[in-house]
């Protein structure tokens, strides 16, 4: 779309017109040059000069040639500008990250895959998060595991694929076989320091208990309160186990209701899928819209008209010129009139 950015400007369109009626021409009557072989060259030049002074009048080309050159510069002053189209770029409003438990109890088989052959809670695990994780356009994800310490696999980041790639590389006791609960969501906690956006999610996946923690979880649940996070925790695997395996629900239930988060509890795969079904529900994608329309300036074009039309007029007088020299009977330039 053509615009302008200062389209007052063509209100300097009529100034010549008014100055030349406000401030006439000045006009002197006075003897220029005295040609005492006037009627001869009267006679061969073939004018006719009479006895009064002739007042050669501007042409009609020349006064339509300053009008466009006068419109072209207004014009140009004007700035003209050609307004693309709006380009929008949407900015996440969430960050969102995901804490994983790599502890020993991740390899018990009790899940299957996609076609319903028995896999390890790990492999199960992958496969539903890297479905969440593609569904996830316009969010930033992080990636923390955790075992016997926990580990920022993956800071935010909207390359989603980075992350899809760095949880399918991750690997049962690969941070040892232990579950540092409480240190994990302490870690979280510190990662979302860096953050600016308002919204602040965290997901724990865990099939143990804690053991160990610097932090407690109940006390790394009120910090995260504290600093604007809420945390979902997804408990999976037998409640019914016991030591270092047994599933702390109370605990998982705790931490949730703590920062304003849910728990959920996933036997299957089919049950973690439709928690993570549900997230999508409860934490919508969020996202802030940037327009943007780039201007691209146009002064240029009549200004490079405006020379090409002085330029060309500039030549049809010069050829006039030398037409009008080339005829018959006008004295040509450097000849010498004989007296």
């Amino acid at each position: 779309m053509l615009t302008f950015a200062h389209p007052w400007l063509v209100l300097l369109l009529p100034l010549p017109w008014l100055v030349r009626w406000v401030l006439p021409a000045h006009h002197t009557r006075k003897t220029a040059v005295r040609v005492p072989f006037l009627k001869r060259l009267s006679r061969l030049t073939g004018m006719d000069s009479g006895n009064t002074a002739h007042i050669t009048k501007r042409a009609f080309s020349q006064w339509l040639v300053l009008s466009l050159t006068w419109l072209l510069v207004v014009i140009a002053i004007t700035r003209p500008q050609w307004l693309e189209e709006p380009i929008i770029k949407e900015l996440p409003m969430r960050d969102l990250l995901v804490a994983v438990d790599l502890s020993g109890s991740m390899e018990a088989q009790d899940f299957t895959d996609i076609d319903g052959n028995p896999v390890d809670r790990l492999t199960a695990v992958k496969q539903v998060l890297d479905a969440f994780f593609a569904r996830r356009d316009g969010d930033r994800i992080g990636l923390i595991l955790f075992g016997s310490a926990a580990f920022v696999q993956a800071p935010f980041t909207d390359d989603l694929e980075v992350v899809r790639e760095l949880l399918d590389e991750s690997q049962i006791r690969m941070l040892g076989p232990r579950t540092m609960l409480g240190d994990a969501i302490g870690l979280a906690i510190n990662l979302f320091e860096r953050s600016e956006v308002s919204e602040r999610v965290l997901i724990v996946l865990t099939d143990g208990n804690d053991t160990g923690s610097l932090v407690p979880p109940e006390r790394a649940a009120e910090i995260a309160r504290d600093n604007g996070v809420v945390v979902h925790t997804i408990a999976i695997g037998d409640p019914a186990a016991v030591g270092e395996q047994a599933l702390d629900e109370k605990t998982l239930e705790n931490i949730a209701n703590t920062t304003g988060g849910g728990y959920f509890h996933a036997n299957d795969r089919e049950e973690l899928e439709a928690i993570y079904d549900h997230l999508d529900e409860i934490n919508p994608r969020q996202v802030e819209t940037l327009s943007f329309r780039p201007l691209t300036d146009l002064y240029h074009w009549p200004l490079a008209i405006l020379m090409l039309v002085t330029l060309l007029y500039m030549a049809a007088l010069e050829i006039r010129s030398h037409y009008i020299n080339q005829l018959p009977g006008r004295p040509r330039q450097g000849e010498q009139v004989n007296r």
